[in-house]
């Protein structure tokens, strides 16, 4: 898309325009979360969030993939890290997520494990090319953005007769995780806005669930300030009108069945199993694990990792604030104990996490 034609997309007089119609048409409150890390920075950083109307309440929900990473799984590759066989390859927005007694990978990093932070999975390949005398293992964790190309990258190290390479596999899809948010009585929610590049690999059809189960309306949507006042709008006229409604509007990327390529490769390699959310907890069905057909590039049979529910970072609420019931400020810890230089919780770590957004671009 070029430049010119993404500035349309935060034109200033439209979004008052949109701005004001909401004003006009709002008559009770409206509390919708978001399902996308990237949109919590956005909607911080435009500056949307202070100009909505007060009647509209924003809530973070489970899209920070970094965030919803399980206290156990991330204790699992801490451990994982002191294996003396092993080079653990990893994006960077893993390096600081603190696992049991504050420990992180930037910490193990220094006290001489091998960690290597990679900006594509396929990168391992050259990894593990590079140090055949060692064990690849890279940490797959996020949603079905990124599962797809973890999926081809095993399929391209098999063609390639790599035999060092192994995933530790921690991949979570969204359409699950609403349902148990939604079938959750603690959590008051009207509508979501949902997120774009998960909904570019899936389409829309996982979501129709939202409006035809539980009654509440949701819409996919892009990441500038007038995609995302326009859905918006249209959550409050279906409200008005009593109507609840899936849709798409973010069609210059999104299409109504997804990528079927991307979604045929990630179900090749991957299979649906139970999985835990910090915060949530079990959620059958949520995650992808590997294949008995692939298991040869299983780190969790390789190494005979179980994943098990444990207790959570004391005194941390990243997970009542990843389920929408708290704000980032009502934790106790934040600005004071957990700050960006020195987090307690995933949710201050991460860029996209609503912590780490709320400090940036704190409200008074």
């Amino acid at each position: 898309m070029s430049f010119e034609l993404l500035e349309k997309f935060r034109d200033p007089e439209l979004c008052r325009k949109l701005l004001d119609k909401m004003r006009g048409e709002l008559t009770d409150e409206l509390r919708f979360m978001e399902v996308c890390g990237t949109h919590t920075v956005a909607i911080f950083q435009s500056g949307l969030r202070s100009l909505l109307p007060e009647k509209i309440v924003h809530l973070s929900g489970p899209g920070c993939p970094v965030c919803v990473t399980h206290e156990s799984e991330v204790n699992a590759f801490l451990d994982l890290a002191g294996n003396e066989r092993v080079i653990l390859a990893t994006f960077g927005d893993l390096m600081r997520v603190p696992g049991e007694g504050r420990r992180n990978l930037k910490k193990a990093q220094a006290d001489g494990a091998r960690i290597k932070v990679v900006y594509s999975p396929f990168d391992t390949l050259k990894l593990a090319k590079e140090n055949p005398d060692a064990l690849v293992v890279f940490i797959g964790v996020g949603f079905e953005t990124t599962a797809p190309t973890i999926a081809g990258t095993m399929k391209m190290a098999r063609r390639q007769g790599i035999r060092n390479l192994r995933v530790l596999c921690f991949h979570k899809t969204v359409p699950t995780a609403l349902d148990a948010l939604l079938s959750d009585t603690a959590i008051n929610l009207d509508g979501f806005i949902l997120p774009g590049h998960v909904s570019a690999i899936i389409g829309t059809d996982p979501y129709d669930f939202i409006a035809e189960k539980y009654g509440k309306s949701a819409v996919v949507t892009g990441f500038e300030p007038l995609d995302i006042l326009q859905s918006l709008n249209q959550m409050i006229e279906w409200r008005n009108t009593g109507e609840a409604h899936v849709a798409n509007n973010y069609t210059r990327i999104v299409g109504e069945h997804g990528n079927p390529k991307a979604m045929e490769i990630m179900y090749e390699v991957f299979e649906p199993c139970d999985a835990l959310w910090r915060g949530i907890g079990m959620i059958p069905g949520s995650g992808l694990e590997i294949r008995p057909e692939w298991e040869e590039f299983d780190a969790k049979k390789e190494f005979g990792i179980v994943i098990t529910d444990g207790p959570a970072l004391k005194g941390c609420k990243c997970g009542d604030i990843l389920k929408g019931i708290k704000q980032p400020d009502e934790c106790p810890l934040f600005g004071k104990a957990c700050t960006p230089a020195d987090p307690v919780g995933p949710c201050m770590v991460s860029t996209e996490g609503s912590c780490a957004a709320y400090y940036k671009y704190k409200l008074d």
